[in-house]
């Protein structure tokens, strides 16, 4: 198996048992497909005891047939694993450590929904009836299952700061072996006295809560039991601000507290499944906020924190309880609701004053094929030459040069190489130089982004891209291939809708034309229109402005002829002008081998040392046969929104650029049709062949065994020879028109 993104980590983040069943086919048809074993699968589906069935994996594995169109990726498993909180990981985007700083850049989109001087504020009402039994039973039946364990604490010390100020501190772990069902018996159980529940609470301290559930055995973040809950507060407004803010951003807020002190303690509700998507759910909770004036630090909030707890007095004040279950109801929906509320869309446009000036387009980057700006598919067969194309056009387009026969405008490139070692890619880079014969007197237009082994999911890797591309003022991104970045299924219109949004926000930031590869469907693709040809959902035929798609052309004997002695007239008439560049060629000879060999002759008649330099131009020469007869041809077509079709270019890949050949003009794609018919006729000849086998066969027995010229000869005899049954040779003279059998005897007729 190649080097590749390793798929097996990931499936500690997919639980089986909570797949259905079509989810965890998925994940072994994704498996099957990136090469490895069933017994990869095989280990993750043991981890859902209640279903597993020993050798279930290995004959359900055995169905999947790509061929009958059944593809599945490992994009679906970083997707699945993405959904339950994997967060992918490299040299720049590490896995945090609870007190590390939260990089918010990626999400820095504005978020601001909410101007804080326009805040007047809502009133904040004390309970009237002060019953701290029931302020923090409420809280705690809001916050918590019966069975969660939960951790309180009520003791604290006295700590002096700089100001001369005495601050209370939480001193010691608290209770954390009690479940939230046991505090609440107690209470009812406490006579209306909570002292003989939590002891004597200090007045000028108040008290704590964990604002998640533990595992009853400690208080640290690996005890955390539930991801359920982060704590937001901040001292950055006042109270009556708090409130009103907290409201307008409709945040979904379990339970707001206040805490005796200048801040309010709003639970949101984060419900992750792991500390993974706790820590990403908190990072852009925290964004939001910040950005609409509510100045919390971006340290990590771990999951384990304290909060006040509503029932108790601190400072003569009281901790107690605002409102329970306000905002939205969940996490999802809400991050729906701030999502919608920024989504940058421009404003509506009326179209009243649309004659009253001449409206300017985009400038053509691609003659003819692609504006400035707008996003083109290269869509090849694997194997095709894909990333050799887009280099020769990033090259093109960096020095001005025509590429494929289209002109080109000149400017700088970002060739985003997501595939190819480094080195190997800067090697190919000469190499089409060299092929093309033209100087490399603009590479400094021309940068590339080699991310081979350090791929994320297009979602991820779209920001990181515009923030390293934001004043480089590229004309064209180029990113291949985007298999590496798939997020979703590839089959599935609404990911795909998803992962091609990304290409918008890249050339909407950057301003930049965005041109990607992508691979074909399975199987022959002549009969199909060019924009039906890529892979997976018919997003791809759809969203880009421009689609090119090379398609391979169906290459006969005599035009292999033809285009072997063209690359040797070639290759020859380059020689000749090498080493004597006066000698003049006829130009109706330079396509006729024999007359390239005479003129070969002739120019190296009056050289000296001229058999040493023959023999090197012959060995050379043997070269240029070898590869021709390995040079595909291909045919490359476009589906365009902003222009008119171009007419088909054909041409050959010479490794490693493409060159067009009109000779290959009018080939004819195959199809599965003329596959079939192919076939069809192959065994036609086929048939007609093994039939005229027999009937010689038949003749030569009959020829040996006839010695006296007799005209007949038993069938025994002939079945004995041929070492075949008598009823075969029955048959064989019934097909023969020039034998027949008369009692048991094969007469020559």
């Amino acid at each position: 198996m190649e080097e590749q993104f390793d798929l097996r980590p990931l499936l500690d983040y997919i639980n089986p048992a909570t797949c259905n069943y079509s989810e965890w086919a998925q994940v072994g048809m994704a498996l099957k497909h990136e090469g490895y074993s069933v017994d990869v699968w095989d280990q993750w589906s043991q981890q859902d005891s209640a279903r597993y069935h020993q050798g279930e994996c290995e004959k359900k594995w055995n169905t999947f047939n790509e061929q009958a169109g059944q593809i599945v990726t490992g994009a679906t498993i970083t997707q699945m694993a993405k959904d339950s909180g994997w967060q992918p990981a490299s040299a720049n985007d590490q896995i945090l450590d609870w007190d590390s700083a939260l990089d918010t850049s990626d999400m820095d989109r504005g978020y601001r929904l909410i101007d804080k001087d326009y805040i007047k504020g809502t009133k904040i009402e004390e309970p009237k009836n002060w019953n701290p039994i029931v302020q923090i039973k409420k809280f705690v039946q809001t916050l918590y299952k019966p069975e969660d364990y939960i951790n309180y604490v009520t003791q604290a010390y006295p700590k002096e700061e700089r100001n001369g100020k005495t601050k209370w501190m939480p001193s010691g772990n608290g209770v954390y072996t009690r479940t939230a069902g046991d505090l609440l018996d107690a209470l009812d159980h406490c006579n209306g006295d909570i002292s003989n529940v939590f002891g004597d609470p200090n007045p000028d301290a108040g008290a704590w809560m964990r604002i998640n559930p533990l595992d009853g055995e400690g208080i640290g973040n690996k005890n955390v039991a539930k991801f359920e809950y982060a704590l937001v507060e901040s001292d950055s407004l006042d109270l009556e601000q708090q409130n009103e803010l907290f409201r307008k951003l409709k945040l979904p807020i379990a339970t707001l507290t206040y805490s005796a002190g200048k801040s309010l303690h709003a639970l949101v509700k984060i419900n992750a499944n792991n500390k993974f998507e706790y820590q990403e759910r908190v990072n852009y909770l925290y964004t939001v906020l910040n950005k609409n004036g509510v100045e919390i630090d971006t340290q990590d909030k771990n999951p384990s924190r304290l909060s006040r707890f509503p029932g108790f007095e601190r400072n003569g004040d009281k901790q107690f309880l605002i409102d329970t279950n306000i905002g939205i109801d969940n996490w999802n929906d809400w991050k729906d609701y701030i999502e919608d509320l920024n989504d940058n869309l421009p404003d509506i446009e009326n179209l009243n004053n649309l004659f009253d000036k001449p409206i300017i387009l985009a400038p053509e980057l691609i003659h003819g094929v692609l504006r400035k700006g707008h996003k083109m598919l290269f869509a090849a067969p694997s194997k095709a030459g894909k990333s050799f194309g887009l280099m020769q056009l990033a090259i093109d387009l960096a020095e001005g040069h025509p590429w494929n026969g289209f002109e080109c405008e000149q400017g700088r490139v970002l060739y985003v190489n997501l595939e190819i070692d480094p080195n190997s890619a800067k090697k190919r880079m000469v190499d089409i130089y060299k092929a093309l014969g033209i100087p490399h007197n603009h590479l400094g237009n021309l940068d590339v982004w080699n991310l081979r082994g350090k791929t994320t999911p297009m979602d991820k890797l779209t920001p990181k891209l515009i923030r390293r591309a934001q004043d480089r003022n590229y004309e064209a991104v180029i990113i291949d291939p985007i298999y590496k970045v798939l997020t979703g299924d590839e089959n599935s219109a609404s990911d795909m809708a998803r992962f091609v949004n990304q290409f918008d926000k890249i050339a909407t930031e950057l301003e930049s034309s965005v041109i990607y590869a992508h691979h074909f469907s399975k199987g022959a693709q002549g009969g199909k229109n060019s924009m039906e040809r890529s892979s997976g959902s018919g997003v791809f035929s759809r969203d880009p402005d421009s689609i090119l798609t090379a398609t391979p052309l169906p290459i006969d004997e005599d035009l292999r002829a033809v285009h072997i002695s063209d690359e040797e007239c070639k290759f020859v008439a380059e020689q000749i002008h090498k080493y004597n560049p006066q000698y003049r060629i006829p130009e109706e000879d330079l396509a006729d081998v024999q007359q390239m060999d005479h003129h070969l002759m002739s120019a190296f008649a009056d050289m000296n040392s001229k058999q040493d330099i023959l023999q090197q131009i012959a060995a050379e020469r043997q070269n240029v046969i070898t590869q021709a007869n390995m040079h595909t041809a291909w045919r490359l077509e476009g589906t365009l929104r902003e222009f008119p079709s171009f007419q088909p270019i054909s041409y050959w890949f010479k490794y490693p650029i493409y060159e067009i050949d009109h000779q290959l003009d009018d080939v004819e794609f195959e199809t599965a049709e003329s596959n079939q018919a192919n076939w069809k006729a192959k065994m036609q000849e086929a048939n007609q062949k093994k039939s005229q086998k027999t009937a010689n066969e038949l003749e030569e027995a009959f020829n040996v065994l006839d010695d006296k010229n007799s005209g007949s000869v038993p069938v025994t005899q002939v079945a004995n020879y041929l070492e075949k049954s008598a009823q075969a040779i029955y048959m064989r003279a019934k097909r023969n028109p020039n034998f027949e059998i008369q009692d048991g005897v094969l007469i020559k007729i």
